[in-house]
């Protein structure tokens, strides 16, 4: 059997602090990689509320502005306390925000319905949407890729394979040299260092 995949991840005390914590410090990668993570989904909430273009643009710089002044009372614990929801609340508000500087109605085809859309926005039950399952679907796929460059690649595929594509690990250990044991050992790798990263923004 092939060598085990090599763990590439930085060492422990590199990665101590999650995303969220680093961005709390005024850490630029860190704001940068959020921005990575939630500017299409700030969009996305934009768009359904009627405001689409440079006007979304200029409120997404917005929401992100406000996230950075208001980061440091953000609590997990609170009820209703996801980071996606504490976001999606701050779009809601820069939305309303953005209509009241410019006088005028959300503009967007079917007239009340486009403000019932902003309405929603910051609504729980948005959820059940499935174009922003489709979205949110999209942040996770977008945090995967942040570690990505962190493994080799075939640890990278073990994970890949078996959490994405959904194989086995048994199906898989003649294909990629490996054994079941440490095609389990990769992805699990692959895992811890996603949710030590993001984990406190994806759950």
């Amino acid at each position: 059997m092939a060598d085990e995949p090599t763990d590439t991840s930085p060492p422990p005390g590199d990665t101590c602090l999650s995303l969220l914590e680093r961005a709390r410090s005024n850490d630029p990668e860190a704001w940068r990689r959020l921005m990575v993570l939630y500017r299409p989904l700030v969009l996305f909430w934009c768009g359904r509320g009627g405001v689409r273009g440079a006007d979304a643009d200029d409120v997404a710089q917005d929401v992100f502005a406000a996230a950075a002044a208001g980061l440091s009372g953000f609590r997990r614990d609170q009820p209703g306390g996801t980071f996606r929801g504490w976001l999606r609340g701050i779009t809601r508000n820069q939305l309303l925000m953005h209509f009241r500087r410019s006088g005028r109605q959300p503009a967007a085809e079917g007239g009340s319905d486009a403000w019932l859309r902003l309405q929603s926005v910051a609504d729980p039950e948005a959820d059940s949407d499935p174009d922003e399952c489709a979205e949110v679907g999209q942040v996770y796929r977008r945090a995967v890729e942040l570690v990505r460059g962190e493994f080799e690649e075939r640890t990278w595929q073990a994970f890949w394979q078996t959490v994405v594509e959904g194989r086995p690990p048994a199906a898989l250990a003649s294909e990629m040299g490996m054994s079941p044991a440490s095609i389990r050992q990769a992805k699990s790798r692959v895992l811890r260092r996603l949710k030590q990263e993001v984990g406190d923004l994806l759950s």
